[in-house]
């Protein structure tokens, strides 16, 4: 449950701060959703933009860094 909640997290801060648009989130999460079921696998949304070249590691690193700030 936490995992999902932090890519639900992840995937509104990086919208936010312009780095994906809300389309690219939605695909991420729908290939997060296939991988689950088809395969019994979970990667972590970050994961799946950074391997389509969407976002870099350093956008990545930067909405990481956000997670205890949104809490506030």
């Amino acid at each position: 449950m936490v995992e999902k909640e932090l890519d639900k997290r992840f995937g509104t801060i990086a919208v936010k701060k312009g780095f994906i648009t809300q389309e690219q989130f939605i695909q991420a999460f729908r290939i997060q959703i296939e991988e689950n079921l088809e395969k019994g696998e979970h990667r972590l949304i970050g994961a799946i933009l950074l391997d389509q070249g969407i976002m870099t590691m350093q956008q990545i690193d930067e909405v990481i860094g956000m997670f205890g700030k949104n809490r506030k």
